[in-house]
């Protein structure tokens, strides 16, 4: 005799990036056992894939993590964890007052958002003629860039992977014309004031945040601590 198969719920939310209605379903065991098993290999790739299937997943093949920008990957994430294992998480922060003392705080996934700084743009004016036209970086783009290069040439590499198009007046150049010296030249022959410009669109891009109030026990000083990325609301 066949055992009952296990009805599970559904719920639905709003991709950050297109505003599209998405279905998503918690995670099931098998996909919280891989994700567990990649997490204990310390194995960047291994983690970022693990997680990357339990999305594809959990969001009925919807939603490719790998071609999405990376804060739609943590804030879908997020919401699946919530309704899979709890929407309240306990978290062990640093005051910042003394930056010694720690406090326990509960947060609330469902409050977690993706925050967007005032004047964001993915348009780049490098001249009065020239502009660049931005992408944001995918789950696919960090897999390429960590660990393979120091932090000044992950910045320059992310970079030249994020650029979607450059305009010279009427003239575009998107990106499947370049070849990657031509645009590690021309990026490289930036002024620092473009190029601090430019920098700004990955300052300044949409990402998952939470401002949470502290009050350090042994001061009683209150200050403001930002969580930011999947990892910091495990700590």
């Amino acid at each position: 005799m066949a055992l009952p198969k296990l009805d599970t719920p559904t719920y639905e939310l709003e991709q950050p990036s297109t505003g599209e209605k998405i279905k998503y379903r918690p995670f099931l065991v098998k996909e919280q056992k891989t994700l567990m098993m990649a997490q204990e290999s310390g194995d960047d790739k291994q983690i970022r894939d693990a997680l990357a299937s339990l999305i594809t997943g959990c969001t009925f093949e919807s939603i490719d993590p790998y071609k999405v920008p990376i804060f739609d990957v943590e804030f879908l994430f997020l919401r699946i964890r919530g309704k899979s294992v709890g929407e309240k998480i306990d978290l062990n922060l640093l005051c910042p007052d003394d930056n010694e003392t720690r406090v326990n705080k509960s947060i609330d996934l469902e409050e977690i958002d993706v925050n967007m700084k005032v004047g964001h743009t993915n348009e780049i004016d490098i001249t009065d003629k020239i502009k660049m036209i931005m992408r944001y970086p995918t789950l696919n783009d960090v897999t390429d860039i960590v660990g393979e290069t120091d932090d000044i040439e992950d910045l320059f590499l992310m970079i030249r992977q994020c650029v979607h198009e450059i305009h010279d007046g009427e003239k575009v150049y998107n990106k499947v014309d370049m070849s990657d010296s031509e645009l590690k030249d021309f990026i490289e022959s930036l002024t620092t004031e473009q190029f601090e410009n430019l920098n700004k669109f990955f300052d300044t891009m949409p990402k998952v945040q939470h401002s949470v109030e502290v009050t350090n026990p042994k001061t009683k000083k209150k200050g403001e601590v930002v969580i930011e990325g999947i990892q910091s609301f495990f700590d």
